[in-house]
């Protein structure tokens, strides 16, 4: 890099951190810590468990944001002063370039979780994914885009739990749910919510033709109190059955699985991953909890909802992001035009160009 590049880069930067600080308003989350911390020492604390849980991750999450920002800005200025006394010609230089790349990838991140700060970014998620017409086709892309989830879970070191699982068939999934706990993983994903498009030559056509198939996403944060949502017994409808799975000793051969239907909302949702049919109700109530409260939210909104989006027919016209496979290999996001060639790293759970964009097209 040339002087002036670097002079430009360095500038960039110090507008950017203007902008974090703006929107953190550090004095304020500064203030705020205090009083959380003052809550936290109070004798009674510990006696509402739940609020004392949501009290502990604001500060710790607050003092983690606070202390990044404070790292940044020393990194900022140490690089100023390494630029004064580094010269083109030295290996100061190209020590000086590679502090340079290092804060512009952590000025980059921060920025995006900065960019997470609607109500419910902060909590863990639960994902339902739907194959549309097509049969096993449809179904084998279900499977694909379960795994593809399942990738970006690990990459982000976030915890994945499969809640329900209906194979299909002859390959692929009729439907599956699960869930992702950690830190802003709700945030991230709410991105993913809508209808995903696959075109390739299907692997199950004979005469090698190309095909579209469509799978719907469904994304509903995990909501950390839902002591306000009442279910009367009478609004439910629950069945029991055997589990299902890929087969192996971890099947279950007991009807421990559970599916319940809210009757007035008809929301269906079921879970099998347990053993115990207690436990698989336990998770299943609130699954629907959740999905009910969401419902909540979206009624007292009255305008487009901020949470789950329109509904969207699972076909064409209605895709959230498209993956080709053939004739040329490209995924491309329709609401912000983002695009990446490597498909196969996509499909490998690096989704983070089409979040990261999303995120900042609704900033």
């Amino acid at each position: 890099m040339e002087r002036y590049e670097v002079n430009k880069t360095i500038e960039n930067f110090h507008n950017t951190l203007n902008d974090l600080q703006n929107a953190l308003d550090i004095d304020s989350l500064q203030v705020r810590l205090l009083t959380l911390n003052e809550q936290m020492l109070a004798p009674d604390f510990w006696q509402n468990a739940n609020h004392a849980k949501n009290v502990a991750k604001e500060a710790g999450l607050i003092e983690n944001n606070v202390n990044t920002f404070k790292s940044l800005i020393k990194k900022y200025d140490d690089l100023k002063e390494w630029l004064n006394d580094a010269k083109e010609e030295d290996e100061s230089w190209l020590l000086l370039e590679e502090l340079i790349a290092e804060l512009s990838d952590e000025l980059k991140e921060f920025e995006i979780k900065v960019l997470l700060s609607d109500t419910y970014d902060l909590n863990n998620v639960t994902i339902t994914l739907h194959p549309g017409a097509g049969g096993t086709e449809s179904q084998d892309w279900c499977e694909m885009l379960f795994r593809m989830y399942q990738r970006y879970a690990s990459r982000k070191n976030f915890k994945f739990e499969t809640l329900d699982y209906q194979p299909g068939e002859e390959a692929g999934i009729k439907s599956v749910t699960f869930s992702i706990k950690g830190d802003y993983a709700y945030g991230y994903l709410k991105s993913e919510r809508g209808v995903h498009r696959l075109v390739r030559i299907s692997p199950f056509d004979s005469g090698a033709r190309r095909h579209t198939s469509f799978v719907s996403c469904d994304v509903v944060p995990e909501f950390e109190e839902l002591d306000d949502v009442i279910i009367k017994p009478e609004e439910l409808k629950v069945d029991v059955y055997r589990s299902s799975g890929a087969g192996g000793q971890s099947v279950n051969t007991t009807d421990s699985a559970v599916r319940i239907t809210h009757i007035p909302t008809n929301i269906i949702v079921s879970c099998q991953n347990e053993r115990s049919q207690i436990k698989n109700r336990e998770t299943a109530m609130s699954m629907l909890k959740s999905k009910l409260k969401q419902r909540q939210i979206q009624e007292r909104l009255d305008e487009v909802n901020n949470i789950k989006g329109k509904q969207l027919d699972i076909a064409w016209g209605s895709q959230i992001r498209s993956y080709v496979f053939q004739p040329y290999q490209l995924v491309k996001d329709h609401r912000t035009n983002q695009e990446m060639g490597n498909v196969a790293a996509v499909m490998d759970g690096d989704i983070d160009i089409f979040i990261n964009a999303y995120l900042k097209m609704r900033s």
